[in-house]
């Protein structure tokens, strides 16, 4: 097993998309393993409810606190990997933090719920992760595509290892345009270098794409690229 990741959440159910496509196949192939746990398996309120009301008013509920905890230590007894909260506090997740995280051999991820967990779980978690700047009605809603995308980078999920290295910012730009049959749609037709059988033409014309759509698209993400002597170059004759 190259990858095992167990998530504690509220609704299980929601991971049953894992068992499709490419990481359902990875699951099949004993590549990566997810396993799932209901949090309210370890409430002891006899309704199992594991949100309350918080200290000093507000609106809304918070997780509370021991049947979280009593979670995470139940599954580190099996899975001695990093703790990973998905909440609004954390750094926010991108490709680099998903090749980290692909080196590892085991992962926990918590899926919170409400106005948040209360504070105290903090201490039981080694990191906290954020899909973005805006609201979600559940963690699971982010882990969901964290795990994927972590997954798929793991040794034979995908076929060969092109098919994520030329992705969109794996190596910091965006993807070159692709094309495929019909050479020609509604007059429009495939630029004439991807006929041509030219491999090194086609690297260049695929290299010079992705430059210019990272440039006019991401500017943030092009004000970090480390240019070569041939981007340069490429770039230059755009102008």
């Amino acid at each position: 097993m190259e990858l095992n990741v167990d998530i504690l959440t509220l609704f299980p159910e929601m991971f049953d998309i894992f068992r499709c496509s490419m990481i359902g196949r990875a699951i099949n192939n004993e590549i990566v393993n997810i396993n799932t746990h209901n949090i309210r398996d370890y409430s002891k309120n006899k309704h199992k409810k594991t949100d309350d009301y918080p200290y000093g008013g507000g609106q809304g509920m918070v997780m509370t606190v021991e049947p979280l905890v009593e979670a995470i230590e139940s599954v580190k007894k099996t899975n001695e990997g990093k703790v990973i909260f998905l909440g609004p506090r954390g750094k926010a997740f991108n490709q680099d933090m998903a090749k980290n995280l692909s080196k590892e051999k085991n992962l926990i991820f918590v899926c919170g719920h409400y106005e948040g967990i209360d504070e105290r779980v903090y201490n039981y978690i080694d990191l906290e992760v954020s899909l973005g700047d805006f609201v979600l009605t559940g963690g699971e809603m982010a882990c969901i595509p964290i795990v994927d995308s972590i997954a798929r980078l793991i040794p034979g999920v995908l076929k060969v290892a092109e098919s994520y290295e030329d992705e969109s910012f794996y190596n910091g730009v965006l993807e070159y345009p692709q094309y495929t049959r019909p050479e020609c749609f509604r007059g429009e037709s495939v630029p004439e270098i991807l006929l041509s059988g030219h491999h090194e033409n086609i690297r260049k014309w695929r290299r010079k794409q992705s430059l210019i759509l990272t440039k006019t698209r991401r500017p943030d993400m092009f004000k970090k690229i480390t240019l070569s002597k041939e981007d340069r170059k490429l770039l230059i004759e755009d102008k």
